[in-house]
């Protein structure tokens, strides 16, 4: 959620929270009354962790409580924020410069200086924080403040995309100096230069967020946002029709119920967010590279994209996004199923077809089971669909829906319905993802998928600085993940939020898979007003 790469473990409490939420809709900010037309309530699926940048909270820009040193504008081009212009980069690459906005604050009324912003990168770089950033900088060697208005960064080597790391929101030293940031009371109250200030966080229920007066950026055109984490696609759904919502993230059959109804808008958010089938090496099954390329040319992603999606949403054949220029278009495939192509597959490898139409080798059945989170109603019918591809070229695939703490505990020996994807740079996400020495670690490369090649690429792939030599280095990446299939790649989404009607403000963008709280439809909030 760069965040845990997973939905948040915190399930809504059903009815203490719909009691708790239409209160709050119904009385303090009742439909037409001044306190509604100031607040906003929006309803997303997940729950964050932490509200601390440095543990991985909207790492990415838009978090609505911090800031970064630099923002991503409507077209995810990199402007200023926190420093006064873009951070400048050495001719050799390796020491970025950047100097501060002037009177700046943050929400208790600290005025930020460059100190603050060398304790944020340090705490990340602290091996006894458990920030899962670390090495998404492990190129910085030592990050410095001249003079209370100066950041200077110095990197071990060259790293074309670092200036796009800097979006990271920054923390005031003196709130986290000397304590153990794991467990700091920050984490649930922190403290920002955002537009928003945290007024509370009731968990399982929702976020509550307050005007910052005194933003840097200008004050907020409305004066309050809740945020609930509402878990279930179909409640969520329910409750935006009841009016409880002024806007909310539906999976995509649900978002086209709202096309036509009055007072509503549906948008549908291009993104570089894929979805697929993991699939672990140590599985006597999935670990078989016959049974995984043949699942790969065996799913019908068109049928995926036009059902399941609603239209909303692409065939995915790999990790990079088609609208990267990094992407290799040698690395997709035939969008509908081949099941010919698939049975040679699994023909030629030894695996022949029983009296049940099973297939086997060696006295085991190509079975095996496909998790999923359960209330996630999109991966649940994508699960449904490869289960019935796959049943056509003689695999058993057995979905199954799950909650977080049960997937975890299973998620090295059972292939699973995950989501990734960044619309930023290929060294975002995948580097992790498809690395060797991240084999294992959590929803990082829970597969334990491991290639010399790969490995190789995506190391050059974030060492060079020459753009067509970082292409060249992607292009094989793309190449060898195809040629080894350890996820079946299924569709890139576009993100579908419903929005009542009236709403001015609202500006879509590419989005990335981790959105939520921040980088989603409401990036932008803190300028959206009612018509």
């Amino acid at each position: 959620m760069v965040r845990s790469h997973r939905p948040a473990r915190r399930l809504i409490a059903a009815v203490a929270g719909l009691l708790l939420l239409t209160a709050c809709s119904s009385t303090a900010a009742g439909p037409g009354s001044p306190a509604a037309s100031s607040t906003f309530v929006v309803a997303i699926a997940g729950e964050p962790d932490t509200l601390n940048p440095v543990l991985n909270f909207g790492v990415d820009g838009a978090s609505l409580i911090f800031d970064g040193l630099v923002a991503r504008d409507a077209q995810n081009v990199l402007a200023p924020a926190l420093a006064a212009g873009l951070p400048t980069v050495s001719a050799d690459g390796r020491t970025v410069t950047a100097k501060l906005r002037k009177g700046v604050t943050f929400h208790d009324g600290g005025q930020l200086t460059a100190a603050d912003v060398v304790f944020t990168y340090r705490a990340v770089l602290d091996p006894k924080v458990d920030s899962i950033l670390r090495s998404d900088l492990d190129m910085l060697a030592t990050v410095t403040a001249p003079d209370p208005a100066t950041v200077v960064f110095t990197l071990r080597h060259a790293y074309a995309p670092f200036l796009q790391r800097l979006t990271l929101g920054i923390v005031p030293a003196k709130s986290l100096s000397g304590q153990d940031i794991n467990k700091a009371a920050f984490n649930r109250q922190p403290i920002g230069t955002g537009p928003y200030r945290v007024e509370s966080w009731t968990a399982g229920d929702r976020l509550v967020l307050t005007a910052n007066d005194t933003y840097w950026g200008g004050r907020p055109a409305n004066r309050k946002l809740i945020v609930a984490f509402v878990a279930d696609d179909n409640v969520r759904a329910q409750r935006m029709r009841a009016g409880e919502f002024d806007a909310a993230e539906l999976a995509p059959k649900l978002a086209a119920g709202f096309d036509n109804a009055t007072g509503y808008t549906v948008q549908r958010v291009p993104t570089a967010d894929y979805r697929g089938v993991m699939l672990p090496f140590g599985s006597p099954v999935t670990g078989d590279l016959a049974v995984r390329r043949a699942l790969s040319v065996g799913v019908d992603r068109a049928a995926m994209v036009r059902g399941v999606l609603a239209g909303a949403g692409e065939p995915a054949f790999g990790p990079v996004p088609p609208t990267s220029e990094f992407a290799d278009p040698t690395a997709a495939a035939k969008t509908s199923a081949d099941t010919a192509a698939a049975a040679a597959l699994l023909d030629a490898a030894g695996w022949t077809p029983g009296a049940d139409g099973i297939r086997a080798k060696g006295g085991r059945q190509a079975a095996f089971t496909l998790m999923y989170p359960a209330g996630d109603s999109l991966r649940k019918e994508l699960a449904l669909a490869v289960s019935a591809d796959a049943k056509r070229i003689g695999i058993k695939v057995s979905p199954e829906g799950l909650t977080w703490d049960a997937i975890d505990a299973r998620i090295t020996r059972d292939a699973l319905l995950m989501g990734f994807g960044t619309p930023y740079d290929p060294d975002f996400v995948s580097y992790k993802l498809f690395g060797s020495k991240f084999a294992a670690q959590g929803y990082f490369n829970p597969g334990s998928y491991r290639s010399p090649v790969a490995d190789r690429a995506l190391q050059d792939g974030r060492d060079q600085a020459d753009p067509a030599r970082r292409r060249a280095a992607y292009a094989t990446f793309q190449r060898q993940l195809a040629a080894d299939a350890p996820w079946v790649f299924l569709t890139y989404l576009k993100h579908t939020y419903v929005v009542r009607a009236g709403i001015t403000g609202v500006t879509p963008r590419v989005e990335a898979h981790e959105h939520g709280v921040a980088n989603s439809l409401w990036w932008n909030i803190n300028t959206w007003t009612r018509a």
